[in-house]
């Protein structure tokens, strides 16, 4: 089984938990021998981890205005320049103004390329982003074309139509994956140009996979899609071997209470200010860490100052790869206080590390995790009590270091995909 999986991050280059996920999954299939997956990004870098898939193909790579054929009875390659043309033949003038100004008007887009043809991408989340969008869907039609593949895989809304291009050109079947909705990154102010995106990309596929329960509600009740063709299928994390930092050594003896994510209205960071606050009215001997960056970084900062415990409170910048797991092995306490989170992996990868957590209700790892501290985001008292309770009661910590631990082992990429696998066996018969 063949599968073109459309990405827009992939590691060492990702952002967020989209890039984490989508790497995450193609291992997982990897253990399978029926399938082979051809990964799709905006632009490749070079030096992405791609032990895992047959090949990472940078949209940023692909030529669209030129190929390369061999002629017959020739040993040399020509190179073939596509120029497209309105060129009628039997017509005079006036017939020919008048038809290429309707071809013009009704059909024509402007792509810039540079000299090879080749349309350039930034690959990230910029002031041009839905520019990229439609680009990405431009050469997602020529992929689509080019190569030989069963089933095509398209990781949220901003693949959604490079995925229904390949669809189009291809007939072959489109599973869409819902990492995230609108409706959870704007906290209700949905945007229009989003929105529409997601509603197509939901309505053309032939089969979607949620991260959740909570993200298939909202996809049946915002997005009106019938619920026979939605499978939820759980995120995972990747074993990793829990060995003390060599760069990163505790020099305090106080508690590190840690936040890790974008610093963004929907992840709640000024949830754990608030709880910290509160927990700092206790007791003197803890820290708070802020890991990440966002629009809300700075309005964090000022918070903290304003409450008089910047000298209690640490923001570190966006961390990736093995910083991540760093942070989490000096932390005695990881808090995900998300507004609306259709999944969140970080709460497994700290459990990974044996760090006890403090999730929001309002997850959807919430729905898997037993061995987690759950409280509504805006409790700011239940937070704080949590927080303060696993930091002063040893013997609490310890037990949901040692049962958080072996929850999580068992849930592995290679589960997850074995029913991603069974989405396309699913979506092919159709």
């Amino acid at each position: 089984m063949k599968v073109l999986m459309f990405g827009w991050e992939f590691p060492p280059h990702i952002s967020g938990g989209l890039g984490t996920a989508s790497f995450g999954l193609t291992k997982g299939l990897a253990q399978f021998k029926d399938i082979e997956v051809l990964f799709v990004v905006p632009k490749a870098y070079g030096d992405e981890d791609d032990t895992a898939v047959k090949k990472i193909i940078g949209a940023n790579e692909i030529t669209i205005t030129r190929k390369h054929v061999n002629i017959y009875n020739t040993d040399k390659q020509i190179d073939i320049s596509e120029v497209s043309s309105n060129l009628v033949p039997y017509c005079d003038p006036e017939e020919f103004w008048q038809f290429t100004q309707q071809r013009l008007s009704a059909s024509t887009r402007f792509v810039q390329t540079d000299s090879q043809g080749k349309i350039p991408f930034s690959g990230k989340y910029g002031a041009n982003l839905h520019e990229e969008i439609a680009n990405y869907a431009i050469v997602a039609e020529y992929i689509g074309k080019e190569y030989d593949f069963d089933v095509i895989h398209a990781h949220d809304w901003l693949a959604y139509p490079a995925g229904i291009a390949a669809k189009r050109v291809s007939g072959k079947p489109l599973v869409i994956h819902v990492h995230a909705t609108d409706f959870d990154r704007s906290g209700g102010s949905v945007n229009p140009k989003v929105y529409a995106i997601e509603r197509e990309g939901m309505e053309v596929a032939d089969q979607i996979i949620t991260v959740s329960n909570l993200t298939k509600k909202i996809v049946i009740e915002k997005y009106g899609i019938n619920p026979k063709k939605i499978t939820t299928v759980y995120n995972a994390v990747e074993p990793v071997e829990n060995k003390e930092s060599e760069l990163f050594k505790r020099g305090i003896n106080d508690k590190i209470v840690t936040f890790l994510g974008r610093i963004t209205l929907q992840k709640g960071p000024e949830y754990f200010i608030e709880a910290a606050y509160q927990v700092l009215k206790r007791t003197e001997n803890v820290r708070f860490v802020m890991a990440g960056s966002g629009d809300m970084m700075e309005k964090m900062i000022r918070r903290t100052a304003r409450l008089g415990i910047s000298d209690r409170f640490h923001y570190t910048g966006f961390l990736k790869g093995d910083d991540v797991f760093d942070m989490f092995r000096l932390s005695d306490v990881y808090v995900m206080p998300s507004v609306s989170e259709p999944f969140g992996i970080s709460p497994l990868e700290a459990m990974m590390t044996d760090v006890p957590v403090i999730i929001s209700k309002q997850s959807g790892v919430a729905e898997i995790l037993t061995h987690a501290i759950k409280v509504d985001f805006w409790d700011i008292n239940a937070m704080a009590d949590a927080i303060y309770g696993i930091i002063k009661y040893p013997a609490l910590s310890a037990m949901f270091r040692k049962f958080g631990r072996v929850e999580v082992d068992s849930l592995q990429w290679k589960h997850s995909a074995s029913h991603v696998r069974e989405v396309y066996k699913k979506a092919i018969s159709k």
